[in-house]
């Protein structure tokens, strides 16, 4: 049996070919790709039965290989590899989609091995991850995903404080006093929420839940302090429409 990990971390590789060597009979060639669009096309070329693929990698993210064989059915069985939170597991729960938690368990890897021995010739991977797609929109309605080193973080709108750009990096605060620093612009937080009016941009460099807003202060211009006591700077050009917000949204 042939089979292909999908991996941007060569340790993670590394390590789950090794298993698979010394753990898991029956499996006669073990190929590598760092990246989606690299283990797509080894995947066309080699035909294999089973597919490790991570879910975060930069570029493409193994959620996205549907794109990949839109015209083609996928005839492999797919095990994500994932390190995320309990949100994410139970969409993949959900679109009975197989995964496996890094760092990864013998136990767990040979169980989900036999699972796709067993599914290979169901052949209904395409509708499984149509699903899992699906899953994961039903999840963005209400959390949004904070990409961090160890994996994703979903966090509820609920829990965050504000954002606050970083260079080309942002600084999540959460209401429970911890903040994340994250790969991504203050631009993308503030595109994906553009349609949520809980969250308002009052500065280039902040964009604020309304719900954690304690009190506005005019001294040296207009200021929003946060619930941890955070003050916050509505730039000069936004204080009459801000104003105005808050006088229709709370009165």
């Amino acid at each position: 049996m042939n089979v292909i990990i999908i991996d941007d971390e060569s340790r993670a590789r590394n390590v789950l070919k090794t298993l698979l060597k010394e753990e898991c009979a029956g499996i006669t060639t073990i190929l590598e790709a760092s990246n989606l669009l690299d283990g797509v096309a080894l995947i066309k070329n080699k035909q294999p039965k089973i597919v490790f693929l991570d879910v975060e990698m930069p570029q493409h993210s193994g959620l996205e290989i549907l794109d990949f064989f839109k015209n083609e059915p996928i005839n492999f069985q797919i095990i994500f590899t994932t390190a995320y939170s309990k949100y994410a597991i139970e969409a993949f729960r959900l679109s009975a989609i197989d995964y496996l938690m890094k760092p990864i368990d013998i136990e767990d890897l040979k169980l989900a091995l036999q699972k796709a021995k067993d599914a290979i010739k169901e052949e209904n991977i395409n509708h499984k991850l149509q699903n899992l797609e699906k899953a994961f929109q039903q999840l963005s309605l209400n959390k949004i995903a904070l990409e961090i080193p160890k994996g994703i973080i979903f966090a509820s709108h609920d829990e965050i404080l504000f954002f606050e750009a970083d260079g080309v990096y942002t600084k999540v605060h959460l209401n429970d006093g911890k903040s994340q620093l994250i790969c991504k612009t203050l631009k993308h937080f503030t595109d994906q929420l553009k349609d949520k009016p809980l969250f308002y941009k009052p500065h280039r460099s902040y964009l604020i839940n309304l719900k954690f807003m304690k009190e506005v202060v005019k001294k040296d211009g207009l200021h929003v302090i946060m619930q941890n006591k955070k003050t916050i700077p509505i730039a000069r050009d936004r204080k009459d429409a801000f104003l105005q917000m808050i006088n229709t949204s709370f009165n």
